[in-house]
């Protein structure tokens, strides 16, 4: 289920309801000692502690052996627990669990063990929802497209994407920033960009993309708007 960028106010109603009916709540760490914005979200609503699943979260490169191990553990903890009967196991997931969300992977495995399991989804705010509404930036009207992706594919993808859709947003820009702003200044798209990290957190930023000074939290996140809105409807 997925719980929001991580302030946990934007969890929504069947959300709530699911941690307080589920036999366990297990959410992704990097480390056990450590609590992650998940579960941070999961205390403001239940009192019950879920229990932590190691995953390489900021392991880069590909599926490397780190984070295969990692898929594989967590994938046995949470099918014991099926094959002992426990129940319903809600994962909670920042953001949307079918949008780049770890829960993949772990479903993946999950079904392996258990072929009979029902795997269900709850959606969640995404990060540029929440940075769209915080900054007052329309995302998309009428006929505009939309392209979302993630800046570990490289900020080639990324400039590819600024001359074929109208909207783009980018997600974990961290130390790209700086050659995403020389991208977007080069296109003349730069000025109406907004940058947000940390959203409904302490810490928080958000803010025009220009004034970010180097590089970025890697949980960043970049909307840049259409251009050509001339007048109310214009793109309709």
């Amino acid at each position: 289920m997925g719980v929001g960028p991580g302030d946990p106010e934007l969890v929504t109603v069947k959300g709530v309801r699911v941690l307080r009916e589920a036999a366990v709540v297990v959410v992704p760490v990097m480390s056990a000692d450590e609590q992650g914005r998940a579960e941070a979200t999961v205390l403001a609503h239940t009192e019950r502690e879920p229990l932590r699943l190691v995953f390489a979260l900021d392991d880069r490169g590909g599926p490397t052996a780190e984070r295969l191990s990692a898929w594989e553990a967590a994938a046995d903890r949470v099918a014991a627990l099926l094959t002992a009967g426990a129940g319903t196991v809600a994962f909670a997931t920042i953001g949307d669990p079918n949008v780049y969300s770890t829960f993949t992977y772990l479903a993946d495995a999950v079904r392996e063990r258990v072929p009979e399991v029902v795997v269900e989804t709850v959606p969640g705010i995404t990060a540029m929802q929440d940075l769209a509404s915080r900054s007052g930036t329309v995302l998309v009207e009428g006929t505009e497209s939309l392209a979302l992706l993630p800046l570990t594919a490289g900020v080639p993808a990324f400039e590819e994407a600024l001359q074929h859709f109208d909207t783009v947003v980018a997600y974990k820009g961290g130390r790209r920033m700086p050659q995403v702003l020389e991208v977007l200044a080069r296109h003349g798209r730069l000025d109406d960009a907004v940058h947000g990290a940390s959203l409904g957190l302490p810490g928080e930023q958000v803010g025009p993309a220009a004034e970010v000074g180097g590089e970025a939290p890697y949980l960043s996140t970049v909307i840049v708007p259409a251009r050509g809105r001339t007048s109310r409807g214009s793109k309709l």
